[in-house]
């Protein structure tokens, strides 16, 4: 893989009218290098330090970006001393040299002089997910977050300190456009293919291969994610610092706390789930549940649970979530289920309380179904369900019978049972719904009221 190449054209003024020393000086490599790097766009914004040995007078500077995704136009370079003597005056592209620019630096110092070079890539990216523990009861979950960042930019980037960025931005251009546009780098026109990545050397390839096992052997160790607020965004901050090979992908930790309080619900909804009964886990990002110090980057959770004293892990579902704000709840669909049941049968229906209108035409009459709902526990500890039961009219009456729990109306056409289950138990209940349709719902607007 080819490195972003940068080298030292030193001129040094002769007393020969039109004559000039050219001494060719490879740029030592960085110092340090941060990778900001934005999650809603092919964005990362690099800042690398490297000390350029100067010389009194011009000094001009090589900076070759060939098969990085680099944009050309988003390049930056300051002084990070004698500020007030070294003067970068402008940075050129040579015409008819593909990936090359030519920064004119006018010097009043001998020797290095830090300096910072800026610009921005495409081709880095992270996502977030997480791993979640339940303890054997389920009223706690260790919670475990990751961030995974991939680099497909050509570069490598070694010993780099990684930033996150949560927020969407919006962009004019696509970064991996603008790195692929010929010469002149400032025009917009038809973006050519991405050049062919050229083999590498025997030597360089023995190099990377020692790299990644180098990697491959290295220990995990948690790092601690430092974050701050910024407006409407969120920055990450990871400790330390990382080396991310170019096509590769880096698994950090974000956090890990224990013993979050979770609440585990069972959901049963035919028109909305089907005929099983439905998971949720839900928790607060709040100090309360051991969290709420920032917001939590939307991402997978993959839930398991602790079973037995040798640290096994049963796997329980997984879901996928937004964004999570400070002090918000969260509640997760983990699927299906088929240790809990519910079966509602239709035990009978009738239809009583005609109304004729003058041609003696049907006008108005009740429908009554009667139902049963059997629901199994076949797990090991207590669960607790709701039940939602959705009706074709707003004009109804209901009478329960059985171990229904509790009720309530959840809206114009929808009510819900609440029930708490032993381990290994079952419940029985039913419930007459009578409807009123036709002009019956004008009678049962007069009785209600």
């Amino acid at each position: 893989m080819k490195r972003i190449a940068i080298v030292l054209l030193i001129i040094v003024a002769t007393t020969d009218v039109g004559r000039a020393k050219v001494d060719l000086v490879t740029l030592p490599s960085r110092d340090t290098v941060q990778l900001t790097i934005y999650n809603s766009a092919d964005m990362t914004l690099v800042r690398e330090s490297r000390a350029l040995t100067l010389k009194n007078g011009e000094n001009k500077l090589q900076f070759s970006w060939a098969n990085t995704l680099i944009d050309p136009t988003s390049l930056e370079m300051l002084p990070q001393a004698n500020a007030d003597k070294i003067d970068i005056a402008d940075l050129t592209y040579p015409p008819r040299v593909r990936n090359l620019g030519l920064w004119n630096i006018e010097s009043g110092v001998n020797g290095k002089v830090p300096v910072e070079i800026t610009y921005l890539t495409s081709g880095l990216s992270w996502r977030a997910f997480y791993m979640g523990t339940l303890t054997e009861n389920e009223k706690t979950m260790q919670l475990k977050g990751y961030v995974v960042v991939t680099n497909n930019s050509g570069e490598d980037y070694e010993n780099a300190q990684t930033r996150l960025i949560v927020g969407k931005v919006h962009i004019l251009d696509q970064i991996a456009e603008l790195a692929r546009r010929q010469y002149p780098y400032g025009r917009p026109g038809q973006v050519p293919p991405p050049p062919a990545m050229p083999a590498p050397q025997e030597e360089s390839r023995s190099r990377a291969r020692v790299t990644m096992e180098k990697l491959a052997t290295m220990p995990s160790i948690a790092k601690e994610v430092k974050k701050e607020g910024l407006s409407e965004y969120f920055l990450y901050t990871i400790e330390g610092t990382e080396t991310i090979p170019n096509g590769w992908s880096k698994r950090l930790l974000s956090f890990n706390v224990d013993q979050v309080p979770v609440i585990n619900l069972y959901k049963y909804e035919e028109e909305r789930y089907g005929p099983s009964v439905v998971r949720f886990l839900s928790f607060k990002n709040d100090k309360e549940h051991k969290l709420g110090e920032t917001p939590i980057p939307g991402g997978m959770l993959k839930v398991y649970r602790g079973v037995g004293d040798q640290g096994h892990l049963s796997y329980t579902g997984q879901s996928s979530f937004k964004y999570i704000p400070v002090d918000e709840d969260v509640e997760l669909n983990l699927g299906p289920v088929a240790n809990l049941v519910v079966e509602p049968k239709l035990m009978d229906f009738k239809t009583e309380n005609y109304r004729f209108d003058r041609r003696d035409n049907v006008s108005g009459w009740d429908e009554i179904r009667t139902f049963k709902i059997e629901v199994r526990n076949t797990r090991d500890i207590n669960v607790k369900v709701e039940i939602k039961r959705n009706f074709n009219t707003q004009y109804w009456d209901i009478d329960n019978n059985g171990d229904f729990g509790s009720f309530e109306k959840v809206d114009l056409d929808t009510i819900k049972f609440t029930l708490d289950l032993q381990p290994r138990s079952t419940k029985k209940f039913g419930y007459i719904l009578r409807t009123y349709h036709g002009v019956r719902q004008e009678d049962w607007t007069s009785t209600e009221q």
